[in-house]
């Protein structure tokens, strides 16, 4: 069985970026729009009045300071407050669509850290919590602009969708269907995002991520992190959940429901996943003979702060130093599934070799997903 590593990351971040400061001064002109609109109903009691937010509520419920979206101008127009995806190419020869572009970009900062070019690349995985069309693929459109060979797929997998992507490719280059993969994960959640919603409006922030894996006998990059141990698990749950779907388009009163929305029962949440994030990883631990004082390093899913915070104090025992598991929340916000290979991407240069971390992520589905992996 031939050794598989992770030889080169890439980011690429969109241009717009809202502050929490920018993003609650228009939910705030909403609600008082909404309050004077309803004020009859409102003062009958028959309609609770909205309640505004404050940038100091959403970084202690989050550990969020800001974000980069698809488009800024669509959600801070008061009438619409929803994304426009940027005017550009639509899947043709010429240009690609954005969420392709997104991917491409990183794309190619990860070859170029590999050292590889993309016809030495066999297969592109795009994982996304979301995709811009079903067909073709998104992934099939980055493989046209980059020139890579061989082929390429879409995945959908929520929270976990890159690290479900990174999986999917180990085991591919292990059974010797591929020698390189490029796993692209084009994240464009705020798509998903409604911003009229107080506990929701501010959690989103897109981002793109891709990682190079590859056999570890042909690797050229002097950063490799050999991919040790590999594990993903899932239990169906509705409480991070949205309706959205080929289907919404035969329900007329559909478009502007709740449910067509990123809709999440939190509390619930927290209650029910952050345990078996816990037991999922010390197990994966046990089972490759390892104590959790042998990580270095803990990249995990960027949801919010406090679960950050309480899987890794729950695991160490004890309250996490920020080099033990470092969040990059403050500056992109929850990227769905791209956290932790962000987390991954902007915090390893320190590390020397023989240090080990794990790449974890967990969320919708419920679905957790992780790859352990060693510094060479």
């Amino acid at each position: 069985m031939v050794d598989v590593v992770i030889s080169g990351t890439g980011l690429y971040v969109p241009p717009n970026r809202i502050t929490n400061e920018e993003l609650v001064k228009t939910f705030n002109e909403y609600v008082d729009q909404y309050n004077a609109h309803h004020k009859a109903d409102i003062d009958a009691g028959l309609l609770p009045p909205k309640q505004h937010s404050s940038a100091e509520f959403i970084e202690k419920a989050s550990g969020i300071k800001a974000r980069h979206l698809v488009d800024v101008e669509g959600v801070m127009d008061l009438d619409r407050m929803m994304s426009k995806m940027p005017e550009g190419g639509h899947g043709d020869q010429e240009n690609a669509c954005f969420q392709a572009h997104m991917a491409i970009e990183a794309g190619k900062e990860a070859m170029a850290q590999a050292g590889v070019k993309p016809d030495e690349i066999d297969q592109i995985i795009c994982s996304a919590a979301v995709l811009q069309r079903y067909f073709p693929a998104i992934g099939i459109e980055v493989q046209h602009h980059l020139g890579t060979s061989g082929s390429a797929l879409d995945m959908v997998m929520g929270c976990s969708s890159a690290t479900y992507g990174l999986i999917a490719a180990v085991n591919a280059i292990k059974c010797g269907t591929a020698d390189r993969i490029l796993m692209v994960n084009p994240e464009i959640f705020s798509t998903m995002v409604n911003f009229r919603d107080r506990d929701s409006h501010f959690i989103f922030g897109d981002i793109a991520t891709a990682v190079v894996l590859e056999r570890a006998d042909i690797a050229k990059s002097k950063d490799l992190w050999k991919v040790t141990g590999t594990k993903a698990e899932t239990q169906f749950s509705s409480n991070i959940r949205s309706h959205y779907g080929p289907m919404t388009r035969l329900d007329d009163d559909s478009m502007l429901r709740d449910d067509m929305f990123f809709v999440q029962e939190g509390r619930k949440v927290f209650k029910e996943l952050l345990p078996l994030v816990t037991e999922f990883i010390s197990s994966q631990l046990e089972n490759d003979g390892l104590k959790v004082e042998d990580l270095s390093r803990m990249w995990l899913h960027q949801a919010n702060i406090n679960m950050n915070m309480y899987a890794a104090k729950k695991l160490l025992g004890r309250e996490p130093n920020a080099s033990e598991a470092p969040t990059v929340l403050d500056e992109y916000g929850n990227t769905a599934g791209a956290g932790s290979v962000v987390a991954f991407h902007k915090h390893r240069s320190d590390l020397k070799a023989g240090d080990k971390g794990i790449i974890c992520s967990f969320g919708a589905g419920y679905s957790i997903g992780s790859l352990m992996v060693e510094k060479l």
